[in-house]
């Protein structure tokens, strides 16, 4: 074993040892490893931010707030959402919004008084919003003046009541007002509503292979595992590389974080919000990616972590004004969500050689837990995934299903505390998805003799654009409605920087015509834009088929792109 992994594996056994911070344990109810002293429900793990008081906490635009600040917003809506909407412990209210301080209020809000919150991807067309709100019977709707003029004509018939950010032009008096409701009722005390670790606490929507989202529903143990599973990884890694902390430490600047990633996400809403609310580091938020914003805000602010989807990182170390803006402050550098392309290292290299670099494994359904490595680990095997995390047990199986060998390639599936429950009102999708405590990831990999985690494809044909999971079966299903189009495959096309885009193979019915923006402009009104390809091929002859009537994608991947 090399010298790299055997520190980590020290310092792992030691924080995790008997009396340690991060002692582990069996849990009582599922015989599962476990973080002892995790938190065991969502308002003690939020809570631990109260402690931070009048240091600053939060900056957006021209927003600041205290982390004191922060909390009594929390506590005036938690007031409101009991008192005068009458949420009831376990009911769900959802947040549909861009990157803004309300979110993460609302978020903190409805899980400290014991309701299910519902994050839903901003980015998604007003059907894909409204089949969620459905899908998880949401009592209420937090969300900005955008989605609320998506949502607004549905809201009825969902029998769902709605809150929105900022919209003072709003005249409908059945919609409150954020900033009103919050007015009104500061100063007044968060109730207290009893909550079990195992209770239900968010359902979170992630695209699904049948072209609709699924809610995957993660208990308060899941999620608070999950983050001090975070915690743990940050001090053993510091633990390991002793000489890039001193390095950190000695630049005099304080903790300060970028984040530049939807909240609707688990990198967005875990790794940066609750993390740093936890441990009392600034929160630098932007609405929207933007470079030349992101230098800025680096440079203004004092930033000295960004963490990201690897093409966001590469965005902002390849603009022309890298060279001339101050990052001297930016120490820590992490690409997530989406595989790591070999220029993600060469990037870094070229541009802040001395940084603190990591990357990461985990997924929605794992609460984005399975595998990361960070500073001498990721410089070793730049390749890799990362470590296996202590909490998760790991197998590989082949297409029957069976285990493989150690090291063996095949799909990944998971045993972990922080893996969720279980889809929300798809039976099917447990059934195929569950295996007692295991689950299937989708993906191919397998686990080397160090405990590295190496990702080889995906079981399924999952597209990943910049971290945002596209499935073609939902762009298929489109196509098929388009009155001249005969049959569609969707592929996934490289991309330098977003890693992989969807492109659409379509075959026009006998005697039409179609051209390329007549696609585009037919799906603008159906899919959110980041799922529409830009690449587009008309063939003449039928797509490829196997024996069984099967699309073959990879044959089309090879006429097409290879």
């Amino acid at each position: 074993m090399n010298d790299i992994a055997k520190r980590l594996q020290a310092c792992t056994e030691q924080l995790c040892q008997v009396g340690a911070p991060f002692e582990i344990c069996s849990s009582t109810d599922s015989g599962l490893q476990e973080y002892k002293n995790a938190p065991a429900t969502m308002r003690e793990l939020v809570d631990a931010g109260r402690a931070h008081g009048e240091q600053e906490f939060l900056v957006y635009q021209q927003k600041r707030l205290s982390f004191t600040q922060f909390f009594d917003k929390v506590d005036a809506l938690g007031h409101y959402l009991i008192n005068n909407k009458a949420i009831a412990k376990g009911e769900r209210v959802a947040i549909a919004m861009r990157n803004c301080p309300e979110w993460m209020v609302a978020y903190a809000a409805i899980v400290s008084v014991g309701a299910v919150v519902v994050p839903l991807n901003s980015w998604g067309s007003a059907d894909e919003l409204s089949y969620c709100l459905k899908d998880a019977g949401a009592k209420l709707l937090i969300c900005d003046p955008a989605r609320l003029q998506l949502t607004k004509p549905l809201l009825k018939s969902l029998n769902c009541q709605a809150i929105v950010t900022g919209d003072n032009s709003n005249t409908d008096e059945s919609i409150g007002n954020f900033d009103d409701i919050i007015t009104q009722n500061r100063g007044k005390a968060l109730p207290t509503t009893a909550c079990a670790a195992n209770d239900i606490a968010q359902i979170m929507y992630t695209s699904g292979t049948t072209g609709r989202p699924k809610g995957a529903v993660s208990s308060h143990k899941n999620i608070c595992q999950a983050i001090y599973s975070f915690e743990f990884h940050a001090i053993c890694s510091a633990m390991a590389n002793p000489k890039a902390i001193e390095k950190m430490f000695a630049g005099g600047f304080a903790p300060c974080t970028l984040l530049s990633v939807p909240l609707f996400h688990v990198s967005g809403c875990y790794a940066a919000f609750l993390l740093n609310l936890r441990g009392g580091r600034k929160t630098v938020m932007m609405y929207k990616w933007s470079p030349e914003e992101a230098l800025e805000l680096i440079s203004k602010e004092r930033v000295t972590i960004f963490s990201a989807v690897p093409s966001m990182v590469m965005d902002l170390l390849r603009h022309p004004d890298v060279d001339s803006s101050d990052t001297s402050s930016l120490f820590s550098l992490g690409g997530g969500g989406a595989a790591c392309p070999p220029a993600f290292k060469e990037t870094i290299s070229n541009t802040l050689s001395s940084s603190y670099v990591g990357t990461g494994y985990g997924m929605t359904e794992s609460n984005a837990i399975c595998a990361s490595c960070t500073g001498d680990a990721f410089m070793y095997k730049p390749d890799s995934a990362g470590i296996l995390s202590p909490l998760v047990e790991w197998q590989t199986r082949d297409e029957q299903g069976q285990p493989l060998p150690a090291g063996a390639s095949g799909e990944i599936w998971l045993k972990s505390v922080c893996n969720i429950k279980q889809y929300w009102n798809k039976p099917d999708a447990n059934n195929i998805n569950f295996d007692g405590n295991w689950m299937a990831t989708g993906d191919i990999g397998y686990l080397d003799e160090e405990n590295f985690v190496y990702l080889v494809g995906r079981a399924k044909d999952l597209i990943i654009r910049g971290g945002e999971n596209i499935y073609p079966a939902e762009i298929e299903a489109c196509l098929s409605l388009h009155p001249s189009i005969s049959e569609a495959a969707i592929i996934a096309v490289p991309d330098e920087r977003l890693g992989e885009v969807p492109g659409a193979v379509i075959k026009p019915r006998d005697g039409a015509e179609i051209c390329h923006d007549d696609i585009k402009s037919y799906l603008s009104n159906k899919l959110a834009a980041y799922k529409i390809p830009q690449n587009i091929w008309i063939s003449s002859q039928d797509l490829p088929r196997n024996a069984s009537g099967k699309i073959l994608k990879s044959e089309l991947v090879r006429q097409y792109i290879d």
